[in-house]
């Protein structure tokens, strides 16, 4: 077990239920409050005056700031104390949700909502590998699975309740409770950690930032998200777009030649040396990116369907009640199996999901029918594949870069989150404003009722197909690096 800084009793210290769900309640911050805006930005959108290109930088801005900097607060984490990181984690929530909260309408409504957002994404970046962190620190074996499965239910069931409960809290009182609700929760996570010793990693030698790393990190991530989120706009061959496309290349390449050639990088590439830890984090990846799967479909039956956020929130209620449900069968799986299978199954079973979820030329009503098996599946799938998955990056972490292994495990998932969203609201969007450019679907697949939302349509069944791609990449990368062998029963 890593070693623990503080007072001799506390390197004894076992995890309680009131620290895991203390921890759980800061996860719960940004999977369920912070994502609830793949449902609402519609409304946001319009209440705020902004377009759409702009809603969506700030629907991906989180999981990208969260993704650039987990990693360095998760190797903060192991020097400086992890349950102090999670406490900046929760201060940080707390500004960015009341930013969000009292936006005003505007030309100031864009720097509110875009700097709550940024401020929401570290936060995420403080809490998540810090607390999985101490998961490892606190509890083991069995009790280390169920601490796992549990914070689990946090991320992906908060991910599966957000759009539900997004809809419902802008339906009955307005999106800006959401935010409000974000703070209260925060609050309370706060006091929950109380009397809970420190947890740090021992040190050997001095630690240097990696400062070099992190900037050309940055400016690769921020480039190729504003090339994603922007390039139909600018002109995928304009000046702009071939330019940051240089950076993304120049830079990338530079943060790959820092990180191989120091000492201490903020990403240890020699971790990726152990392939069960490389499976799970490419994996962990992808699977994130199908969280793209909710915003298209999500705004194809409010736009193309004229339903409202909570009407469509309401189809995911079988995703929300499946991924918390099958969270645990999906321990009891690990423990049975081994990681593998279960992270195969769980793939293929997404998979399955997005696939009925993909027929927009069904009339509305027979749509909800298949949306609402296809968000279940959903669900199932993503609670097979969550323990299994985090369990073995965990546990082929050594115990000295817990803290900064886990933020590279939970950056593939904020990456994964923000490019998979940002990447299927750019087809979305793009593909909905040009008609032309799907029209030959209409040669393929024949459109029932209304004609006059084909675009729509016809861009949500490209989009949703880029999220069955993930899924079979991110299958492959299963097969080819995580171990076969059966893990040893508690």
């Amino acid at each position: 077990m890593t070693a623990i800084a503080g007072t001799a009793s506390s390197t004894t210290y076992q995890g309680t239920d009131k620290l895991l769900y203390g921890i759980i309640l800061g996860v719960i911050a940004f999977w369920l409050f912070a994502q609830t805006t793949l449902n609402i930005a519609p409304d946001m959108q319009r209440d705020l005056g902004l377009d759409a290109s702009m809603m969506n930088i700030a629907v991906a801005i989180t999981a990208l700031f969260s993704g650039i900097f987990i990693v360095v607060m998760g190797g903060l984490a192991d020097r400086v104390g992890r349950l102090k990181i999670v406490r900046i984690g929760f201060y940080l929530n707390i500004v960015g949700s009341l930013l969000i909260a009292i936006a005003p309408e505007g030309s100031l409504a864009t720097a509110f909502l875009l700097v709550g957002r940024a401020l929401q994404g570290v936060s995420a970046a403080c809490i998540m590998p810090a607390s999985l962190a101490l998961v490892k620190a606190y509890w083991d074996g069995p009790a280390r699975q169920r601490a796992v499965s549990l914070w689990s239910i946090g991320s992906w069931g908060g991910s599966g309740l957000c759009s539900l409960f997004g809809g419902l809290v802008t339906q009955n009182f307005g999106w800006r409770y959401i935010f409000f609700a974000s703070i209260v929760v925060s609050v309370i996570g706060l006091l929950m950690l109380k009397g809970t010793p420190e947890s740090k990693a021992e040190t050997r030698g001095s630690y240097k930032f990696d400062l070099a790393g992190v900037l050309t990190f940055m400016i690769a991530m921020v480039a190729l998200q504003i090339l994603v989120t922007q390039g139909n706009k600018m002109g995928w061959t304009s000046p702009m777009s071939l330019g940051l496309i240089a950076a993304v290349i120049v830079f990338g390449a530079m943060f790959f030649r820092i990180e191989s050639s120091i000492g201490q990088p903020f990403v240890d590439f020699k971790l990726f040396r152990n392939p069960t830890y490389t499976g799970a984090t490419i994996s962990n990846f992808l699977l994130n990116g199908v969280a793209g799967t909710l915003l298209v479909s999500l705004q194809l039956v409010q736009l193309g369907g004229d339903m409202s956020a909570q009407q469509a929130g309401t189809l995911t209620l079988g995703y929300a009640i499946a991924i918390i449900a099958f969270i645990r069968v999906g321990e009891k799986l690990l423990q049975r199996f081994g990681a593998r299978r279960p992270m195969i199954w769980g793939c293929l079973i997404t998979g399955l999901a997005i696939v009925l979820l993909s027929p927009a030329n069904l009339l509305v009503g027979d749509y909800k029918i298949m949306a609402m098996i296809g968000y279940a599946l959903f669900g199932v799938g993503l609670a097979f594949y969550a323990t299994p998955s985090t369990d073995a990056a965990l546990s082929s972490l050594p115990a000295d870069q817990s803290g900064s292994g886990s933020g590279i495990y939970k950056m593939a998932s904020s990456l994964g989150a923000a490019f998979g969203v940002a990447i299927s609201a750019a087809i979305f969007t793009a593909l909905s404003a040009n008609p032309e450019s799907v029209a030959w679907l209409e040669g393929v697949i024949t459109f029932q009722g209304r004609q006059d939302n084909l675009a729509v349509r016809e861009a949500a069944i490209i989009a949703l197909m880029f999220n069955v791609f993930m899924v079979v990449v991110a299958i492959l990368s299963i097969m080819l690096t995580v171990p076969k062998a059966r893990a040893k029963k508690a």
